[in-house]
């Protein structure tokens, strides 16, 4: 592997390396933030313990109230946190892409997590078993560091979310989401359904169509059955809530 001031003394400022210079062991390209930002020392003891696994629309990564088997590390698509009521209703908590890892209560050693976390757009990344990923932790104080300011960011953002969920209308908050969701994409086409939107924010399938149409009146986006285009960016930063960009002041901070 290269060498670089990532290894050099403490007092030397860590650089990250950039998507497609690390892999694991069986040679898949790490595109994951955190992974990329850990000094290479940190980066070759956990290594061999990283799986690449292929995560399709809809995968499962980890269910509320059981053990927690696996942390996940994304390096494309997006991953929804759900909370799901004793009833069957749910409503989306938070997101999760290339930027993060989850469960976030892994890092502080539980072995328990109060949310599901869904593949809401199909991706790639890499697990640890969790015990593996725990007692790296020790011996890797960057990675911890930058693990802890994640799930601290991370908070914010789903405290946010829960205002935004209860004080703003639905179009606001549908635009929000899918500001959030083409950030992590990339693309202007993303595959969803009018009725996981449903589910994501909370509401009804009637609900979530009748924004969508105001969208799509406007000319903001276009829909057709699984999908959505996203036409005029500007328009759609501009029909979100202020919690857009209040999100966002927090993905910066963390890339900092």
């Amino acid at each position: 592997m290269r060498k670089s001031p990532r290894t050099a003394g403490k007092n030397s400022e860590i650089q990250a390396a950039q998507p497609g210079e690390r892999t694991n062991t069986e040679g898949k390209a790490v595109g994951n933030s955190i992974l990329l930002a850990i000094p290479d020392d940190e980066f070759l003891s956990i290594r061999e313990k990283l799986q690449y696994v292929d995560l399709p629309h809809y995968t499962v990564l980890h269910e509320p109230r059981k053990k927690l088997e696996h942390t996940f590390f994304l390096n494309s698509g997006m991953a929804s946190l759900v909370f799901n009521t004793n009833g069957g209703d749910s409503v989306e908590v938070g997101v999760i892409g290339k930027e993060g890892f989850t469960p976030i209560p892994a890092a502080a050693g539980l072995r328990h997590g109060p949310h599901q976390a869904i593949m809401q757009v199909s991706g790639d990344g890499f697990r640890m078993e969790v015990e593996d990923f725990q007692a790296a932790l020790s011996a890797s104080p960057q990675l911890q560091k930058l693990l802890n300011r994640y799930a601290t960011l991370h908070g914010m953002q789903t405290a946010q979310t829960a205002g935004c969920n209860r004080l703003h209308d639905l179009e606001q908050r549908l635009s929000r989401w899918l500001l959030l969701i083409q950030d992590r994409v990339g693309s202007g086409l993303l595959r969803i359904t009018h009725d996981f939107l449903a589910m994501m924010l909370g509401t009804d399938r009637p609900s979530v169509s009748l924004a969508a149409g105001g969208l799509r009146q406007k000319r903001i986006i276009e829909y057709t059955h699984g999908s959505v285009r996203v036409l005029n960016r500007k328009k759609l930063e501009g029909s979100a809530c202020e919690c857009y960009g209040l999100i966002q002041e927090f993905n910066a901070e963390m890339a900092k």
